[in-house]
C-alpha cells in the first residue's frame, strides 16, 4: 500500500451504531424535537457543519408523525462555507451507499411474503448448480446469514482485483463474484460472528434478482420505488429531471461516481434525492402500501444469531429510552449517508452528504442528535495548528499492521509522513485532534496510552490499521496457541457499568464482545496484555495466586473499567 492509495475499497459503509444511542447520564430532559422545529433545523445543521474543513454540503430531513396519521417533514440544504446557494438541491441525487442494503432486504422480504424464499434457505439454492458455496463442518451459509452479516464470508470477494480505487466496483461481474465464492473458506460456523461483508451483500443482490427473474433495477423500481413515490431513485437509469450530484473527497476535491453492475448493485448502488429518502422513511414508519408494507415490517423484525449482534434484515438496531431505533449509514468514494427511524415515536431522520465522511466518523452524531436532542450533536472539524508536543511525540518510524512502514517527521510547525518508497506528504491537523494528509483522503488518529506514550491508528479507504513504533530494543509480541488463549476465555462484568465483556477463542485468535455490541479481535502485545488498537482499547488480564486468570482491566479513551471473571 502507498499512502496515496487505499488499502481497501470496501466502504459502502460498515455500521457505526453499537451502544451509540445511549442518552448520556445526567442529560437534561429536553424535548427531543426542540432542536428541529422550523428554522431551528437549519440552525442545528449549521452548528455541526459551518467551517468544516471538508467543505461538505448536507441535505437533511426530519420526519414526525402527526396526530391525524400524516407526517410533518422539515428539510434543509446547507454547506460548510455557509453559501446561500448550495451546490445541491431538491433535484440532486446522492449515492446512498450501504443504505441500499435495507432496500435489498425489502426485496428479499417480499419474496418471503410471496412464498418464494425463506430466511433459512441455503444460499446455494439461489445460485447456478455448478457454483461451489463454502460450508463449515456441513453447516451451510443461509440467507439469514447474509442479511445479518454473519455468513463468515470476507468483506470483499477474494482474488477479485479492484484496479481503479476511484470506481472500485464497476468492473466486478457476476462471474467474478461466483468464482470468488468458490475460492472462499469459512473459519467458523455461519452465524457465529458478526463481520460486515459487502461480498455477501453482492451475492444476496445477485441471488434475489436470479430468483425473481428480473434485473435488480426493475425489481427496486416496481416493488419499492414506485409504491413509495420515490420518483428520482435509480441505479443506472437516471430519471428525467434528476441531477447527479458530484461527490467530493474530504479535501474538497471532486471524485468520480461509483458504478455497479445492475444485479450486484444491492450492495450500495442506489442514488436518491432527499425527497426520495423522505418517502422511503415514511414507508418505514407505516405509510407503505401493501404488499410492500408487510415486507417492510418483516425487515424490521430483530433476528437472533449466535453472534448476539443487534440487527434486523440489514438494519442495525440500537436501544433508546427503552425503544428500538433502526439505522444504517452509507459511504462511497464521494458521498455519505445516514438514515434512522424510531417506529414507536414515529420519527425519522435522513442526512445525505456530497462528501465522503466515513474516515471522519460519518454522519451519525448529527443524525442521532436530530433523532433525540439529548444526544450530542458533534462539531465541525476545523483546521488548526497541531500542538508541538504532540508532533514530537509522534515523530519516528512506525509499522502499520498489515501495511507498510511509515516515517513521521516534523516539517516546520507541521507533521509530514512518508511511507517506504513513497514521496513525503504534508499533514494538516483539525480541531477533533486528528492529522490528515493534504493531498489525499486518510486520517491519522493519535491515541495516548495509559503510560502517557502515544501511538496512532491510520484510517484509509475503509481500512483501519494500527501503528506500532519500530524499536529494535522492544520485546517481540508473544505468539499464543489456541490452547494458551483459552486461559483468558470467560465472562467479565465491567464495573461500574451494566456491561459484560465476553472473551472467547475463535480459530487461533482471541475475541471480545460487550453486551449488545459486535465482537472485535484482540492482539497480544506482551504477557497478559492485549489490544484492539483500531478502537483504542487495551485489556490487561490479572492472575490470581494460583496463576489462573481471574479478572481484567479495560482501558479506553481515558476510562478504566475492571471486571472479575465469573
Amino acid at each position: 500500500m502507498s499512502p496515496n492509495r487505499p488499502r481497501t475499497v470496501s466502504s459502502l459503509v460498515a455500521p457505526l451504531l453499537a451502544a451509540a444511542l445511549a442518552v448520556p447520564a445526567g442529560a437534561c430532559a429536553a424535548s427531543p424535537s426542540a432542536a428541529t422545529g422550523g428554522d431551528a433545523l437549519r440552525t442545528t445543521v449549521e452548528k455541526r457543519l459551518l467551517g468544516d474543513r471538508t467543505g461538505a454540503c448536507f441535505a437533511v430531513a426530519v420526519i414526525d408523525g402527526t396526530g391525524d396519521g400524516d407526517f410533518d417533514v422539515r428539510r434543509t440544504f446547507a454547506c460548510a462555507d455557509g453559501s446561500t446557494a448550495p451546490r445541491i438541491g431538491p433535484a440532486s441525487a446522492f449515492e446512498i451507499g450501504s443504505v441500499t442494503k435495507t432496500m435489498t432486504a425489502a426485496l428479499l422480504a417480499g419474496l418471503i411474503e410471496a412464498g418464494q424464499a425463506d430466511l433459512d434457505d441455503p444460499l446455494a439454492g439461489y445460485l447456478p448448480g455448478d457454483v461451489r458455496v463454502p460450508t463449515f463442518e456441513g453447516q451451510p451459509v443461509r440467507l439469514r446469514h447474509l442479511v445479518t452479516h454473519t455468513s463468515g464470508l470476507p468483506a470483499l470477494p477474494p482474488g477479485v482485483e479492484m484496479s481503479d480505487p476511484t470506481d472500485p466496483y464497476a468492473a466486478i461481474t457476476a462471474d467474478d463474484l461466483l468464482a470468488a465464492l468458490g475460492r472462499s473458506t469459512l473459519a467458523q460456523a455461519p452465524g457465529e460472528r458478526f463481520e460486515y461483508s459487502n461480498f455477501a451483500s453482492m451475492l444476496l443482490s445477485y441471488a434475489i434478482a436470479r430468483r425473481a427473474g428480473e434485473d435488480l433495477e426493475t425489481l427496486l423500481d416496481t416493488r419499492v420505488f414506485t409504491p413509495l413515490g420515490m420518483g428520482g431513485a435509480y441505479i443506472n437509469d437516471r430519471p428525467q429531471g434528476i441531477e447527479e450530484a458530484a461527490g467530493h473527497l474530504p479535501s474538497g476535491k471532486v471524485t468520480p461516481a461509483w458504478r455497479f453492475r445492475t444485479d450486484l448493485a444491492g450492495v450500495g448502488g442506489v442514488r436518491a434525492t432527499l425527497d426520495d429518502m423522505v418517502a422511503y422513511v415514511r414507508g418505514q414508519l407505516g405509510a407503505a402500501p401493501e404488499p410492500l408494507a408487510a415486507a417492510i415490517g418483516l425487515t424490521q423484525q430483530p433476528l437472533s444469531t449466535p453472534s448476539a449482534q443487534p440487527i434486523a434484515m440489514n438494519w442495525m438496531l440500537a436501544p433508546l429510552d427503552g425503544r428500538t431505533v433502526h439505522a444504517h449509514e452509507g459511504g462511497t468514494g464521494g458521498f455519505s449517508s445516514f438514515v434512522a427511524f424510531d417506529r414507536e415515536r414515529r420519527r425519522g431522520v435522513i442526512v445525505l452528504s456530497d462528501t465522503a465522511m466515513t474516515t471522519l466518523g460519518g454522519l451519525g452524531s448529527l443524525g442521532q442528535h436530530l433523532l433525540d436532542a439529548r444526544l450530542p450533536l458533534g462539531a465541525p472539524r476545523k483546521a488548526t495548528a497541531a500542538p508541538p508536543t504532540l508532533i514530537e511525540a509522534l515523530v519516528g518510524d512506525w509499522q502499520l499492521q498489515g501495511g507498510p512502514a511509515m516515517t513521521l517527521r516534523r516539517n516546520g510547525d507541521a507533521l509530514e509522513i512518508q511511507a517506504t518508497g513513497q514521496p513525503a506528504f504534508a499533514m494538516g491537523y483539525d480541531s477533533a485532534g486528528d492529522f490528515y494528509p493534504l493531498a489525499f483522503d486518510a486520517l491519522l488518529s493519535p491515541q495516548k496510552g495509559a503510560d502517557g506514550s502515544y501511538r496512532f491508528v491510520w484510517h484509509q479507504g475503509g481500512g483501519v490499521l494500527a501503528a506500532r513504533r519500530i524499536d529494535a530494543n522492544a520485546d517481540a509480541a508473544p505468539t499464543l496457541t489456541a490452547e494458551a488463549l483459552e486461559a483468558y476465555a470467560g465472562e467479565y462484568p465491567l464495573d461500574p457499568t451494566d456491561l459484560v465483556l465476553s472473551v472467547r477463542v475463535q480459530g487461533d485468535a482471541l475475541f471480545a464482545q460487550a453486551t449488545g455490541q459486535g465482537a472485535f479481535p484482540l492482539t497480544p502485545v506482551k504477557d497478559d496484555v492485549f489490544e484492539a488498537a483500531a478502537y483504542g482499547i487495551e485489556i490487561r488480564f490479572r492472575r490470581g495466586d494460583d496463576g489462573a486468570v481471574d479478572g481484567l482491566t479495560l482501558l479506553q479513551g481515558g476510562q478504566t473499567l475492571r471486571g472479575v471473571r465469573r
